[in-house]
Order: structure tokens, then sequence, then C-alpha cells
């Protein structure tokens, strides 16, 4: 009886609440969530406040090393060929990857998304055509169709988000349409049918958020996946293009002085594997997080580990 009353003491009030007690009962997750969110600052305010200072160039101090802070703070990290500040130059370079994967990652789930409820629900020749569309665009590995197209086409930054784009709908195609056929046969869907709900109202309204935590778990892996792509590109010279600046490009400029100057691919390549590797973590926590039959794991541990933390006080 008193188990149960501390527990519904320490009960977090409101979603928000609920959620980073889920949160906080992971730590991995907590630690991976707040790394993101750091880097989602540095995109949003990073050219902002440090654009000038990433681009000015400053020949006396080429390829200086790390950790020497006589020049300023943001020389910590050492400075690339051109004498330019490598943190200020990473923090500038995260709206440009995040921007990309983001858009790619948003288009390719909107579209597979939608071409997937289309295939799953129907019973039409519709469907199976769009399946064939699939198929065909699985056939071509991602990464060379998109070093093929970028290759006959100008490397902007439109063109890359499409082509990574496109190469990732078959994800969310099949994803989708899986889920659908295993939903639109459980009771609530018929019961809709029985009452006169639309096409749309079923689809949208039933068996759209059955599956959205799903697809938000598979969304948060691809955007680490997009970005890795988009790096790669970048690294091959195919990419975004200079004077822009991506982790992926500052990886392949630091690759001539490999030898004497390690830090200028080091860096930005430690932000990519970190990026990576959080976003994978918190996929992992979505996964338990956004399933009603798992979740009540997490809220169990987060108010054991509060009630441990502050019974005392």
């Amino acid at each position: 009886m008193a188990d149960t009353q501390i527990l519904a003491e320490k009960k977090p009030s409101g979603p928000i609440g609920r959620w980073l007690t889920m949160l906080w009962a992971d730590k991995l997750a907590f630690f991976a969530a707040l790394f993101l969110l750091i880097v989602l600052l540095c995109a949003l305010f990073g050219p902002f406040l440090l654009e000038a200072i990433a681009t000015k160039q400053n020949l006396r101090g080429r390829n200086a090393p790390p950790f020497d802070i006589t020049r300023g703070m943001l020389y910590v990290l050492g400075a690339d060929a051109l004498g330019r500040p490598l943190l200020a130059r990473v923090i500038v370079a995260a709206q440009n990857t995040i921007l990309v994967a983001a858009a790619a990652v948003l288009a390719s789930s909107v579209v597979g998304t939608g071409l997937g409820l289309v295939a799953g629900y129907s019973r039409s020749s519709a469907a199976q055509w769009i399946m064939r569309l699939g198929d065909v665009i699985m056939s071509f590995p991602s990464l060379l169709l998109a070093v093929i197209v970028l290759y006959m086409l100008e490397p902007s930054v439109t063109n890359i988000v499409l082509v990574l784009a496109i190469t990732r709908i078959p994800i969310y195609l099949r994803t989708t349409r899986a889920e659908v056929l295993e939903v639109r046969e459980r009771m609530f869907v018929q019961a809709a049918k029985v009452m006169g709900a639309s096409y749309w109202r079923i689809v949208f309204h039933h068996i759209l958020p059955v599956i959205f935590p799903t697809l938000v778990t598979i969304a948060t892996l691809d955007f680490a996946f997009v970005m890795l792509a988009e790096s790669s590109l970048s690294f091959l010279g195919i990419g975004i293009q200079a004077p822009e600046i991506t982790w992926g490009l500052m990886v392949a400029q630091g690759r001539p002085y490999l030898t004497n100057a390690w830090w200028l691919s080091f860096w930005p390549g430690l932000a990519i594997i970190l990026t990576t590797l959080s976003l994978n973590l918190l996929s992992n926590w979505l996964r338990i997080a956004l399933d009603p039959t798992q979740r009540w794991r997490l809220e169990m541990r987060g108010r054991k580990n509060g009630r441990t933390s502050f019974g005392s006080a």
C-alpha cells in the first residue's frame, strides 16, 4: 500500500514530465538526446554567430595544432589549411549537414508513407504498380544511384536532397504497407467500416496513428543513414561544394594533411560518429517508449530512480 502511494506521488504531471521521466530512465538515451539538442542548437544559431569567423582566413595560423588557446578559445580544436578555426567551422557546418538529412528524411517519409498507405489498404491494381515502383528503386544501390545522378547533374543542395529522398522512399513504402496489411484486419478498423467511415478517415484516423510509432523509429535510424550518405558524397567531391561547409566536406578537405595535421579530418569525423551513435541510441529508446506494451518498463524505472534520488529529501 505504501509503495503504491509513493509511486502515485512520484507520477509526473503532464505529458512532458512523463516523457522526461521515461527518457531519464535510460541514461544513454538521455545523454544522446542532450547531445542531439546541442547539435540542433549549433545548426540553428551557429551560422548567425560564427559564420564570419569560420570563413575568415589567417595564413599565419595554418594547420595550427589543437588545444592551443593562445589564439583564442575558438582555436581549441586547431585550425585548417587556411588558418580558419575548426571549432567554428564544425559548428557552422552542422546546419548544412542536419538540413540536408532532415529534408531528405522528411520528403522520403511523407511520400513513402503515403504510397504505402494506398498500397496496403487499397485492393486495386494501383497498389501493385506502387510496389513495382519501389522494387525498381531498390534494385539500384542507393549510394551508387546518388553518385550517378549527381555526376550528371549539378551537385547542389536541392539535387542532393532529391536524390537521397528518392533512394529512401522504398524503406517507408514497404514498412507502411506491411503494417497496414496487418492493422486493416483488426476489429476497430472493421467496426469503423460498419459505422460507415470513409476510406480516407479509416486510413488517416484509425490506421496511421497505430503505425506512426514504427515510422518514427525508422525515420530516426534513417536520419543517421542519410547523414552518412551525404557525408560520403561530400567526401567524394560530388556533394555540397565550397564555400558551403558540411562535416563530410571538412573530412575531405583534411584528407591531404592526414600525415601531419590529423585534426583537420578527425574533429568533423568525430562529430559525424557521435551524432550517428546518438541517433541510434535514441531510436532504441523510441522503440520502447512508443510501444504501449513496453512503455511501462521505462515509466516504472524512471519513478524508481526518482524515488531513490529524491526520497531522502
